[in-house]
């Protein structure tokens, strides 16, 4: 089993634990990271690399598991599952869009115009992104 990329989660965060494990392994996915058969941890070891509930862990893997991005095999495991080319690609730019957005709302709520934000959009591609 290979060893998954670090998951980081944020408990001060209004978004729920297992939406935020949820949200990071569909990254990793569309982007490849997790490549097609990739085996998955258990839902107990997931658990206890993330200091949180089983519970928790089970509910990010059914919701992946419904949404078609992984699937489980019984006394085999959790495998990443393969998402078509057209699919992948609809999700890459959904992701991005919604990111995007949430970054846009933040903005707004600093009080940021869309010309400062676009500014500052255009200055953090030029820089390559290499703080983020």
């Amino acid at each position: 089993m290979s060893d998954l990329p670090p998951i980081q989660l944020d408990e001060m965060s209004r978004t729920p634990i297992y939406d935020q494990i949820e949200e990071q392994l569909k990254s990793l996915i569309i982007s490849g990271t997790l490549p097609p058969g990739t085996v998955l941890p258990s839902i107990r070891k997931l658990a206890t690399s993330l200091s949180c509930s089983v519970i928790t862990t089970r509910r990010s893997y059914q919701n992946l598991e419904q949404q078609g991005y992984i699937k489980t095999i019984q006394g085999k495991g959790t495998f990443v599952n393969e998402l078509n080319q057209a699919e992948q690609s609809e999700k890459k730019q959904d992701a991005v869009e919604k990111a995007l957005k949430q970054a846009i709302v933040s903005g707004r709520n600093y009080g940021f115009t869309e010309e400062e934000l676009t500014k500052l959009f255009l200055s953090i591609i030029k820089k390559g992104g290499e703080e983020c």
